[in-house]
């Protein structure tokens, strides 16, 4: 399993590291030495590989410090301390932070979705109801995202494919109603976990934001320490929307974690250091591919290693 996974991640992140590998490669053409020049240009390819402002500015000063300690003359040696200052500013930043989900201790797990239309929740939370259920646990869905169009019938047709029970209302109906059912049966019929799709118009922010609480607030009554998770769903192809995204999110709701869809679909992998970065946020999960079991942990190492894998050579 551990080779699968390494496999997916690599699979996965091709594109991204097509990408950057291009960029850096384009970048260590042009190099002479380093000076001046060398670390502005260095700046405008991290940022254009979309790890944020921040990340770039931040690596763009500890290499100058590294380049000079380790004396870097040649290209490759250039090329690989950018690389690992990248994993070890990366492992600084996630320092304590839980990548697992957490469950409860007993009775039903609540986990939330949030995020905005077309990032993909819908869809994963169908992949994690039929990832958990193929480890033998009960899964109860709440299609809480009554106002757009078709979106509880999405829901529906992943509960019939994942072989789980769903708890839905009628169109535009109250979203909190919903959830007060499925919270409700979910204790009652012993479930061991409970999905919580969410509406995701950003562009009425305020009653999105009134609805997320108010949602939030049933669940906590009916079972004290629900939400359990609040997981924000981002779309990996949208780069630096995602973190504009996460960041209106963050502001207005406890998110607990992130979902990264469709990572293999982009070059912005990038994008991962940049939410690590810049929000402090863990990536639980990432989507490497189409499939239902391309819905994968997050697992940094093979993160790291997907994104920079051929990059980096050591003689």
């Amino acid at each position: 399993a551990e080779d699968e996974t390494e496999k997916k991640y690599d699979q996965g992140l091709e594109k991204s590291r097509n990408g950057f590998g291009a960029r850096l490669n384009r970048f260590l053409a042009n190099f002479r030495h380093v000076d001046e020049d060398f670390f502005d240009d260095l700046e405008d390819m991290l940022i254009e590989s979309d790890v944020g402002y921040e990340m770039a500015m931040k690596l763009s000063d500890s290499l100058r410090e590294e380049v000079r300690l380790q004396n870097a003359k040649n290209k490759q040696d250039v090329s690989n301390v950018i690389i690992e200052k990248m994993v070890d500013l990366y492992d600084e930043a996630g320092a304590g932070e839980q990548t697992t989900l957490t469950m409860a201790d007993h009775g039903p797990t609540v986990i939330m979705f949030v995020g905005v239309n077309g990032a993909g929740k819908t869809t994963t939370i169908g992949k994690m109801a039929a990832r958990f259920k193929g480890q033998g646990k009960r899964v109860l869905l709440a299609a809480a995202d009554t106002f757009r169009a078709g979106a509880t019938e999405q829901l529906e047709v992943w509960a019939q494919r994942d072989g789980v029970d769903i708890v839905t209302g009628p169109e535009n109906s109250d979203p909190a109603a919903v959830v007060f059912d499925a919270v409700t049966k979910a204790k009652k019929d012993n479930y061991d976990v409970l999905f919580v799709d969410t509406a995701g118009r950003l562009q009425n922010k305020v009653n999105l934001m009134n609805e997320l609480a108010k949602m939030k607030r049933i669940l906590t009554r009916e079972i004290p320490d629900a939400p359990h998770e609040v997981l924000l769903v981002l779309d990996a192809t949208t780069g630096q929307n995602a973190l504009t995204q996460a960041k209106l999110f963050k502001e207005t709701t406890d998110v607990t974690g992130i979902v990264l869809t469709k990572l293999d679909g982009t070059a912005r992998g990038g994008i991962v250091l940049a939410i690590r970065n810049e929000l402090h946020l863990p990536v639980k999960f990432v989507g490497l591919g189409e499939k239902v079991s391309d819905l994968e942990e997050f697992n940094a190492q093979d993160f790291v290693y997907g994104l920079f894998k051929g990059l980096v050579t050591v003689d």
